[in-house]
C-alpha cells in the first residue's frame, strides 16, 4: 500500500524529536498540483488525522494521506538518502510515468 524503508523511518523519528514531535504524531503525505512535473510531493508532520484521511502503518510509522493523494500514491516506497551527492527523502512511486530531476515532482 504504502512503505517506509527503515532507513527513511530513523530520520522521520529524529526529525520528529528535533521538532518537538513525540511518537503518537502522524506523518502526513500529499500529493498537490505543481512542480515541473506537474504533481508535487508534500511530507510533514501533524498531529491530527482527519476524518476523510486513510490511515497506513509502515514500519512502525503512523501515515496520514488524504483521500485524494491516496489514488496517486498506491504502491509507493519513501526512502532516505544521504551522502555527498544529496541528502533527502525520495518518493518510488511505481505510479509515476515522468519524474523530473530533483525526484520532487512527477507526472501520471
Amino acid at each position: 500500500m504504502f512503505e517506509i524503508t527503515e532507513v527513511a523511518k530513523k530520520k522521520l523519528l529524529s526529525l520528529m524529536k528535533d521538532d518537538n514531535f513525540d511518537h503518537t504524531c502522524y506523518v502526513r503525505i500529499g500529493v498537490e498540483t505543481g512542480g515541473c512535473s506537474g504533481l508535487s510531493y508534500k511530507l510533514n508532520f501533524d498531529e491530527k488525522k482527519q476524518e476523510s484521511d486513510k490511515l497506513v502503518e509502515s514500519n512502525g510509522i503512523s501515515v496520514v494521506i488524504d483521500k485524494k493523494s491516496f489514488l496517486y500514491l498506491v504502491g509507493t516506497k519513501l526512502n532516505y538518502f544521504g551522502g555527498l551527492n544529496g541528502r533527502g527523502f525520495v518518493f518510488e512511486n511505481p505510479n509515476a510515468n515522468r519524474t523530473c530531476g530533483c525526484g520532487e515532482s512527477f507526472s501520471i
